[in-house]
């Protein structure tokens, strides 16, 4: 078993995974990811970008092939000790806004910390910092039915940022946010990264997100290729199209992006 580089703080070598229905996600993915880099992992839906992100995080262990996280073989570890790894060293958001429908917002965003064994008052402090950075603070003690789809979405990015990771996943973050909120939102994700010295691994369909990491690892059909031709964007129904312009793609046509790896 081959130790990874020692300036990756995530590597993973010949990733293989295959649903139940026995159609296959992974074919043998590798990839490094450096400490404080944001690597964004881009393609189409079905490209297997979110089972990638499953298995780099512990969340689902890859069925062949290897995770390390400095220097510490994640695909060896037992289901607890996975489950350790990600409370207190990982952070996720989901393309979907789940909350504790019992608690307000403070305490969802606060939730990681307290868990961890953070005193509640420093664990307000954290949560309550990043809410007013996602300018949702004053929202702080409503209940999550109150919310809208775009305010529980920055919940759940304050949740996952105020325990200050070592590494962020995030599976299509601004997914549910209207296009005039994503780049607020992602523009704040990143640069709270790189101040906090926080690995951020970003999957995308998104080329404009995509184009604010580091560097670009494309997948497509569980493989690692060097261009990806993505669909067109499309807002939610009842969303006013936006006019075309600089950086928006005219109507029923995709977006091509061509990258080295």
């Amino acid at each position: 078993m081959e130790a990874p580089p020692d300036n990756d703080v995530l590597w993973a070598r010949s990733l293989h995974f295959t649903h139940r229905d026995g159609s296959p996600a992974l074919g043998g993915v590798s990839l490094g990811v450096r400490e404080g880099e944001i690597l964004a992992v881009s393609g189409p839906r079905g490209s297997g970008k979110t089972t990638l992100l499953h298995c780099l995080s512990g969340l689902v262990p890859a069925q062949r092939g290897e995770v390390w996280f400095n220097s510490v073989p994640v695909h060896t570890m037992g289901a607890t000790a996975r489950e350790r790894l990600r409370r207190d060293r990982f952070g996720w958001i989901d393309p979907a806004p789940v909350l504790v429908p019992e608690l307000n917002v403070w305490e969802n965003a606060a939730l990681p910390l307290m868990l961890r064994g953070t005193s509640r008052r420093r664990a307000k402090a954290a949560a309550m910092e990043w809410l007013e950075r996602l300018d949702i603070g004053d929202r702080s003690r409503s209940r999550p039915h109150e919310l809208t789809q775009a305010e529980r979405q920055r919940v759940c990015i304050t949740r996952a940022l105020a325990p200050a990771p070592s590494i962020l996943f995030a599976d299509e973050p601004t997914a549910p946010l209207h296009r005039a909120d994503r780049n607020h939102v992602l523009r704040t994700l990143t640069t709270a990264a790189r101040s906090h010295g926080i690995t951020v691994v970003l999957a995308t369909h998104d080329p404009d997100t995509a184009a604010l990491a580091d560097r670009t690892v494309p997948l497509m059909d569980g493989r690692r290729v060097t261009t990806v031709h993505l669909p067109p964007i499309t807002e939610p129904e009842g969303r006013a199209a936006e006019p075309e312009g600089r950086g928006a793609e005219p109507e029923g046509r995709g977006a091509t992006c061509s990258l080295s790896v």
